[in-house]
C-alpha cells in the first residue's frame, strides 16, 4: 500500500516532469522573477507559461509574491523546502562501522580512513581474501587527498572487532557474504564501488575516493555539536 508521503513525492515528480516546468524551476533557483520576466527569459508564450505556473503552484512548488514597489506586479518564488521532499532522508549509519572489500587493499581501507576523518567516529576495515599489502595506488591517492593510511594493513574479517554496521564496498565481497553472518552482524549496507586496482590509474583511485566520500557524506548527518565551530 502506497502511503501519503510517497504519493506526495510522486505528485511533485509529476509536476516537474515537463521540460518547460523544469526550465522555470532552474530560472527561479537563480532569482525570483515576474511572469513577464520568465516569459522573456524562456521565450515562452504567456498562455503556456500560465499553464506551467498553475501546475507548479497547485503542487506548492512556487508561490506568488506581491511587489512591494508596484502592487500590480507579482513575483514568482520557489518553495525550496518542497524540493527536499523529492528524496527521503537516507538512513544514517550509527555506531561503529566495518568496511569490507575482497582484498582490503584499497576501497575498504580508504572508506574506513575517510569515515574516521569525516565523522570523528570509529571505523575499521577487513577483507574476505586479504592481500599482502595496501595497494600502492591507494596509498598514493590517500596522499593526494589528505587521507591517513600510514598504519593501514590488510586483515581478515576474523581479525577485527565486531561492528554495529557492516558495509561492503565491492560487489564480490557483497556476493561472497550474502546470507552469511560476519562478526555477529549481517552486512546491512552495500556500496557498489568499482575496483580502482583493475586499471591502477590515478584517475581510477581518485574516482573511488570521490564516490566513497559522496556515500559517506550521504550516510552521516553532522550533529549540532559537530557543526559548531
Amino acid at each position: 500500500m502506497i502511503d501519503a508521503a510517497l504519493a506526495e513525492r510522486a505528485a511533485i515528480h509529476g509536476a516537474l516532469g515537463d521540460p518547460g516546468r523544469l526550465a522555470i524551476v532552474d530560472a527561479l533557483r537563480v532569482s525570483d522573477r515576474s511572469p513577464q520576466e520568465l516569459g522573456a527569459l524562456l521565450d515562452m508564450p504567456s498562455n503556456l507559461l500560465a499553464h506551467h505556473l498553475t501546475t507548479l503552484e497547485r503542487n506548492d512548488l512556487i508561490e506568488r509574491i506581491r511587489s512591494a514597489g508596484d502592487g500590480r506586479r507579482r513575483y514568482i518564488r520557489l518553495r525550496s523546502a518542497r524540493f527536499d521532499e523529492l528524496l527521503p532522508p537516507a538512513p544514517q549509519l550509527d555506531g561503529t562501522v566495518l568496511f569490507v572489500c575482497t582484498h582490503n587493499s584499497a576501497r575498504s581501507q580508504l572508506a574506513a580512513a575517510m569515515w574516521r576523518e569525516y565523522t570523528g567516529r570509529h571505523a575499521d576495515s577487513a577483507g574476505t581474501e586479504p592481500a599482502d599489502r595496501v595497494h600502492p595506488g591507494a596509498r598514493a591517492a590517500a596522499r593526494r587527498h589528505g587521507i591517513d593510511l600510514a598504519e593501514a594493513r590488510p586483515r581478515t574479517i576474523a581479525a577485527v572487532e565486531p561492528a554495529d554496521v557492516v558495509v561492503t564496498v565491492c560487489d564480490r565481497a557483497h556476493e561472497q557474504l550474502a546470507g552469511l553472518t560476519i562478526t555477529n552482524q549481517q552486512p546491512t549496507r552495500h556500496w557498489s564501488i568499482g575496483d580502482p586496482a583493475a586499471t591502477a590509474t590515478d584517475a581510477a583511485f581518485d574516482e573511488a575516493v570521490r564516490v566513497i566520500f559522496d556515500r559517506i557524506r550521504a550516510s552521516h548527518l553532522p550533529t549540532p555539536q559537530e557543526q559548531a565551530p
